[in-house]
């Protein structure tokens, strides 16, 4: 609704304001002024003359004859000045640009009203301007900051003092998934915070202590929680007042996962070292005894002495076996791999599940006819699957369901990097599924430690899912868990899937020896002589002329001697007199273009990243095998 008209103001000279108001209007820090609705001034004050770059009312006076073009930066702003104030009668804070005398910028804000004569025509408009300039360039800097804070990917919230929310970004709505419109208002410590106590806690710091900084629990719109790591900073006024509370938050419960798993993959590490010592140490121990059992059955008739000696073989027997299970996880677990269609084992499971498992437990096992196919050891998967069947069994007292699939999966660079165990490419996944207890959020990492068991004394070793992760860690593959307290368990076991079949790989192997020279010369450059003479001999069964040198310098003298004849250079990375680096530079001098194989027995110097700085692409681990060695030479050969 427009204004309501304001009284009209009575002229006593056309053109001329009343004496009386002659001081304000020369002393007013605001710019006054009188204009005709064609757009000419007719009085203006020093302050608007001063505003506007001239020197004089005067001059300001009879240097605009025509305000809409010489004033405005946009001519059209004057238009709808004069539509605003015949439709209103007033304008407020009319804002426009326009260009000073000097033709630089500003911004004003203009109040104005029309004046009416005695018949009830419009006089003139008179009015008083404000320069809003730099009010314009502080908004523009805001408005500039907060689309810049939008596009943070944290999520950057301003709270009043008690935690209401006055600023909510766009980073806050990914996070959170609740829209500006819905958080703009709410307090955030109801909002977000799962335990209300915490946010209270952490704004009582933030209060008294100015900040506050740490890792906390939030809740999306959606209630899942995510870990947050936030900085709380308190924000005060120009009298250093407390004012507000500045909050940025970062979702950090993907980087938390990822440091779980490596923390669990530390902590596998190390205890398998002691496990394998342990092992070790009991395997000295259980021989002597099973060894002297056999030897006093052999001597003892008396019934009652063949009885305890049974005892302490099953006893023994048992241990061995535990320790034979430990071992395996120590180890990582060796054996003969072989292409494996894993819809086999499943059938092999099936049929002893079936045999041996309550009937109160229902099984629902399949697998997909395209199934891939995997290398490895049959036996020890056989152990995995069995391990988490029993699991299953153990977690259903009651009953329930047991299913068992598979399924052909590729992983892509982004689930790669969500998971620290798992690497692009195919894999076959088995899942093991049961409707049974489930496992405790607080002990799910747990599980797959040595000799942790929830299940009673003389129920459980606690080796089974050890065993398990050792197993599959030893096929290159990893193991993923879901579980929900009452709701059940699933172990999705992820294994390298491949196409090769072993036969194939035993033929490439085979061929590998059969990859001869064609009288190339090889320099080989190494100051352990017993490589050098094994390496030599090896080139030279198969067709290749040899040069040997026992350090750098050596080195680089046969080089110029025979730079024409020599095909490839093989050198070591760690020697006296000159390292393989210093080698690598000379040669490279030398000539550019040159054939370079690097060789060393550790990479704790960085001995692969050292050499691939040099344009190095071929990189052997000692000890290297012969087949190894001249599969690489080969192909060093043919590049082009």
């Amino acid at each position: 609704m427009p204004p309501p008209p304001l009284p009209r103001k009575k002229v006593l000279s056309k053109g001329q304001p009343v004496d009386s108001y002659r001081s304000i209007f020369e002393n007013a820090i605001e710019g006054i002024f009188q204009t005709t609705p064609s757009g000419q001034y007719l009085n203006v004050n020093p302050a608007l003359a001063k505003m506007y770059g001239y020197d004089s009312p005067q001059e300001l006076i009879h240097g605009l004859t025509h305000i809409d073009n010489q004033l405005y930066v946009d001519s059209s702003r004057r238009d709808a000045f004069v539509q605003a104030i015949k439709r209103h009668g007033v304008v407020r804070g009319f804002e426009s640009e326009i260009y000073r005398k000097d033709g630089s910028r500003i911004w004003i804000s203009e109040n104005a009203r029309s004046v009416f004569d005695e018949a009830g025509a419009i006089s003139y408009y008179e009015g008083m301007v404000e320069d809003i300039t730099e009010r314009k360039r502080l908004e523009d800097q805001i408005a500039e900051q907060a689309a810049l804070l939008d596009k943070a990917q944290d999520a950057i919230m301003v709270c009043d003092l008690v935690g209401m929310i006055q600023f909510w970004n766009k980073g806050a709505e990914s996070i959170y998934g609740w829209g500006r419109d819905e958080a703009m208002g709410q307090n955030v410590g109801q909002l977000l915070y799962p335990n209300p106590a915490k946010f209270e806690e952490a704004n009582r710091q933030v209060l008294s202590q100015g900040e506050w900084f740490g890792e906390i629990l939030h809740l999306t719109k959606e209630r899942q929680e995510l870990n947050i790591q936030g900085r709380c900073t308190l924000l005060r006024d120009k009298e250093g007042e407390p004012k507000s509370i500045l909050a940025i938050n970062t979702n950090i419960t993907e980087k938390k996962k990822i440091e779980a798993q490596f923390m669990r993959a530390q902590r596998m590490e190390s205890i398998g070292t002691l496990a394998g010592g342990i092992a070790h140490d009991l395997n000295n121990i259980l021989t002597p005894i099973m060894m002297s059992i056999e030897m006093l059955r052999a001597i003892s008739t008396d019934p009652r002495s063949k009885s305890i000696l049974e005892t302490i073989e099953v006893s023994s027997r048992r241990g061995a076996d535990i320790v034979r299970q430990v071992l395996s996880f120590a180890r990582g677990v060796e054996g003969e791999r072989m292409e494996i269609q894993p819809a086999d084992l499943l059938k092999d499971i099936r049929t002893l599940l079936k045999d041996t498992f309550p009937k109160n437990i229902r099984m629902d096992i399949s697998a997909p006819t395209d199934g891939w196919t995997i290398l490895g050891d049959a036996t020890q998967l056989h152990q995995v699957l069995l391990n988490l069947c029993v699991n299953a069994r153990d977690a259903m007292p009651q009953g329930g369901r047991l299913t068992i699939t598979l399924e052909n999966v590729k992983i892509d660079k982004q689930y790669a990097a969500m998971d620290i165990e798992a690497k692009e490419g195919r894999y076959v996944v088995f899942n093991v599924a049961d409707t049974g207890l489930g496992i405790p959020p607080e002990i799910v990492d747990k599980i797959f430690d040595p000799f942790f068991t929830t299940k009673e004394v003389g129920k459980g070793t606690g080796l089974g899912l050890s065993t398990v992760i050792a197993i599959v860690k030893s096929h290159e593959g990893f193991v993923n868990v879901y579980s929900e307290p009452g709701r059940g368990t699933t172990f999705k076991i992820y294994l390298p899937a491949t196409d090769v079949s072993t036969e194939t790989s035993k033929q490439q192997t085979g061929k590998l020896f059969t990859l001869r020279g064609k009288n190339e010369m090889i320099l080989l450059v190494d100051d352990e002589l017993s490589i050098l003479n094994i390496t030599s001999q090896t080139l030279q069964a198969c067709g290749y002329r040899v040069l040997t040198a026992t350090d750098g310098a050596k080195a680089l003298a046969l080089y110029i001697e025979h730079r024409n004849e020599i095909a490839v250079v093989l050198t070591d990375m760690s020697m006296p007199v000159m390292d393989g680096a210093g080698v690598i530079r000379a040669l490279k001098k030398f000539d550019p273009a040159i054939k370079i194989i690097a060789a060393s027995g550790l990479d704790a110097d960085g001995a692969v990243i050292k050499v691939s700085t040099f344009g190095i692409k071929h990189f052997l681990t000692k000890p290297y095998t012969a087949g190894t060695l001249l599969k690489t030479l080969r192909a060093v050969l043919e590049e082009k």
